[in-house]
């Protein structure tokens, strides 16, 4: 066989072989996308519309998210542990009747507590801590956004009802994550927040009296 002929093969070859690569990335692109909308949701339109809805962009940090946090493994917590976080949670909202900006506070401080005791980055690395929680928990993680927001904004010039309603929003949204990593069936995803949940009927005590102080705040009349 001349050189020239084996030259000729080996150029086949090449070409072949960058055209079987080139359909095989663009087929994964494909699908990757529908993938990472399925898996993300809520938090993959949210990447989007950061990118100016450039939806490659965002797949690309969505993906980075994925191969940086897809691995990790939450830590387990005992009984114990979980009835200690449950009456901190109920500390927190019965403390927002009476100061509900520096109970947002100690809510954000609780959940980065928390996801670094179940194997998350530590509350010290906030937005890796949030990156890998979005690859585990993306329907509730903005919770967790909002009521960190919510707890930077530091004094105000008043603590007006609407104020007061968006502090009590981000609150509801946190606590779905929290209710997520205290949760004994992992990978669970639980009803947004706000909606309509029964209570399971092992629930602990702590956790039903917990929605109790938000009942008595929406409806307490003022005194005279």
């Amino acid at each position: 066989m001349s050189t020239g002929l084996i030259i000729l093969l080996i150029v086949i070859a090449a070409v072949v072989v960058v055209g079987a690569a080139t359909l095989v990335a663009r087929t994964r692109g494909g699908h990757g996308g529908t993938s990472l909308k399925r898996r993300f949701g809520p938090e993959y339109e949210r990447a989007v519309a950061l990118h100016d809805g450039d939806t490659k962009a965002a797949e690309r940090e969505l993906t980075e998210r994925v191969e940086r946090h897809g691995d990790l493994r939450e830590q387990p917590l005992d009984g114990t542990e979980r009835q200690r976080y449950a009456d901190r949670w109920t500390a927190v909202q019965e403390h927002f009747v009476e100061s509900p900006r520096e109970a947002v506070a100690e809510a954000d401080r609780l959940l980065a507590e928390l996801a670094a005791v179940r194997g998350y980055p530590d509350g010290e690395r906030y937005e890796e801590q949030l990156a890998a929680l979005s690859v585990h928990h993306p329907r509730h993680v903005d919770g967790y956004r909002q009521v960190h927001r919510a707890a930077r904004l530091g004094d105000g010039t008043g603590e007006s009802g609407a104020r007061t309603e968006e502090l009590r929003s981000a609150l509801l949204g946190a606590r779905a994550l929290f209710d997520e990593l205290t949760s004994t069936e992992p990978g669970r995803h639980r009803a947004p927040a706000g909606a309509e949940r029964t209570a399971p009927a092992a629930a602990t005590h702590s956790h039903a009296r917990s929605h109790t102080p938000w009942a008595l705040h929406r409806s307490r009349p003022k005194e005279s």
